[in-house]
């Protein structure tokens, strides 16, 4: 009875109050909420133009994520998928044309182009998958490059929808009168900035697209990509169609790389073929690495390294711009950070970022824990039926004729 008395009693001391561990679950997302108001309210335009692009590189790197992190497929066709986003949305939102010479455009509404973007690149993954899925690892990375080279032909060339190696005008997001990049009042008085709407119209995207892939990974497929990913064989020993598993990855990762080019593309509002090219999908890949493989988290912060934290410096100049003189450019940095960024996380934290602060996190939690085991004395109890009171450890003194 003393023993489970006592046992309980620890139980008790070792779990938080139901209370606290709920206010420490919305801890985290309160802060966030917290620092997304007080961003909106105070930040300069300079600032949402950063944090705008990195949101968007977000919701790419999320996109490859499905497919590399979770399914396990290397690709570095991402740019070619996001390109095709782009051109859908120009082809479906751009102004019509007033001559022989314009990109044709039919100027359609943003809640048509922005989804259809999606799904025309999904279209085009499910067209490309079954090629494609036939190899594996080394062999499916060098397709997926090939993907690149052959948009960056088929962009220059096709110059009624791509407007040629010059380049083309891209839809703005509105509805009716009220358009992204402009200054608008809204029913109270208040004005939105363009970078404002933009960061609203961005981070709900982020949000839903992280949302929906995370519940899709806590469902029946999300386990089949994971499975896929770990041991093809042993997958399909369990039941796990391979060939589905791996198009639909597929297909969901070229649905969320559509929406991310023409969320660039419309940001961005002229754009060039050369843009999506294999430095683009590179540094996709780096983010993906640096901030944690298979995980939503992880692509936020891989982007925010990879893509936010070169246009603070390039922000804050801290750097020289080079010049005739030579040195050392913020270009030839962020590639040097991001490199090697990448083999520092491959060689001792392959989880990246997430996993390293992951790691911190459960040694704080094993550190708390023996705190909280080791601060009582133990007791040693005597079952004999002669048994007294409980003798504390510290109690070491012999009893007479114990030690005859």
């Amino acid at each position: 009875m003393r023993a489970s008395a006592t046992g309980e009693k620890r139980q008790a001391i070792s779990q938080p109050p139901r209370l606290l561990s709920n206010i420490s679950r919305w801890l985290a997302p309160g802060i966030g909420v917290v620092i997304v108001i007080l961003f909106f309210t105070i930040a300069s335009e300079d600032w949402f133009t950063i944090v705008n692009y990195t949101l968007i590189a977000a919701i790419a790197a999320l996109s490859l994520n499905v497919l590399s992190g979770y399914t396990g497929q290397i690709s570095l066709g991402i740019t070619f998928f996001m390109a095709i986003g782009a051109y859908t949305a120009a082809l479906l939102g751009g102004t019509p044309p007033t001559s022989s010479l314009d990109p044709q455009g039919f100027g359609l509404s943003f809640l048509i182009w922005l989804p259809a973007a999606g799904i025309v690149a999904a279209v085009a993954g499910a067209l490309i998958g079954p090629t494609a899925l036939r190899l594996k690892g080394f062999y499916l990375a060098i397709v997926t490059l090939s993907l690149v080279f052959i948009g960056q032909y088929i962009f220059r060339n096709l110059t009624s929808i791509t407007g040629g190696p010059q380049g083309r005008t891209f839809p703005v997001p509105a509805f009716g009168a009220f358009a992204f990049n402009q200054q608008n009042n809204l029913l109270f008085g208040a004005a939105l900035t363009a970078g404002q709407q933009y960061f609203l119209l961005i981070l709900l995207i982020l949000v839903v697209a992280a949302l929906f892939v995370g519940n899709v990974m806590r469902s029946r497929a999300g386990r089949a990509f994971r499975a896929v990913r770990d041991n093809e064989v042993g997958a399909a020993i369990m039941g796990v169609n391979l060939f589905e598993a791996k198009m639909g990855a597929f297909i969901l990762s070229s649905f969320l790389a559509g929406i991310a080019g023409a969320l660039f593309a419309s940001y961005t509002s002229y754009v060039t073929p050369t843009y999506w090219d294999l430095t683009l999908a590179i540094q996709f890949v780096a983010a993906i690495i640096v901030g944690g493989i298979a995980s939503i988290w992880g692509s936020l912060l891989g982007a925010a390294f990879v893509f936010g934290l070169p246009q603070v410096i390039d922000h804050f100049s801290l750097l020289p711009t080079g010049g005739n003189g030579g040195g050392l450019t913020s270009g030839n940095l962020n590639a040097l950070i991001y490199g090697a960024l990448i083999v520092v996380f491959l060689l001792f934290e392959p989880g990246g970022v997430l996993g390293l602060v992951q790691r911190c996190q459960a040694l704080m939690r094993s550190r708390n824990h023996q705190d909280r085991e080791g601060g009582e004395p133990a007791e040693i109890i005597d079952l004999s039926p002669h048994a007294g009171v409980p003798i504390h450890i510290e109690d070491t003194a012999p009893v007479k004729g114990e030690s005859e």
